[in-house]
């Protein structure tokens, strides 16, 4: 991560980001995509989400989806697909496995982001674990991003 990177995050974010540890995705353009974020902000508040989409146009894009309904939709995916709910609760423990190598946050133990493992709460949180982990981490993350497709992809720079 560069300094140049810090200012990015500031432009796309509106504000100083906070406890930032380094970038997961990147546009493929260079510019930050997904943020990773320190369990424990430099004020000593817990902070679960280690993982947030930051460009602009991506949050948009999954902010209409979140407008739409769609979380609704897929928390009751969740309990009708036990397929799906199984790989959503992998996705869980994997972003607690990736959060735990930043260091154990006891208040926060346990908690991903989210609405991980039974619930969809945050699908911002959810694509920008898809796009840090990879396609087949998190199902849901991925779901999102089938969806967001016509509008954003990470394939195409719309920074």
């Amino acid at each position: 991560m560069t300094g140049r990177d810090l200012e990015v995050l500031a432009e796309q974010l509106g504000r100083v980001p906070r406890g930032v540890v380094g970038i997961a995705a990147r546009c493929v353009c260079g510019r930050p995509l997904v943020v990773r974020t320190a369990p424990r902000l430099d004020d000593g508040t817990p902070f679960p989400t280690t993982y947030y989409l930051t460009c602009p146009p991506a949050v948009a894009a999954v902010s209409t989806l979140e407008a739409s309904g769609l979380m609704k939709e897929l928390t009751a995916r969740l309990a009708d697909d036990a397929e799906l709910a199984a790989a959503y609760r992998r996705a869980h423990e994997a972003y607690l496995a990736d959060r735990e190598e930043l260091g154990h946050v006891e208040e926060i133990a346990g908690v991903s982001a989210g609405g991980m493992p039974t619930r969809v709460k945050c699908l911002h949180v959810l694509v920008g674990h898809a796009l840090a982990a990879g396609p087949g981490v998190n199902p849901i993350g991925d779901l999102v991003l089938a969806e967001v497709a016509p509008v954003w992809a990470p394939t195409r720079c719309t920074c």
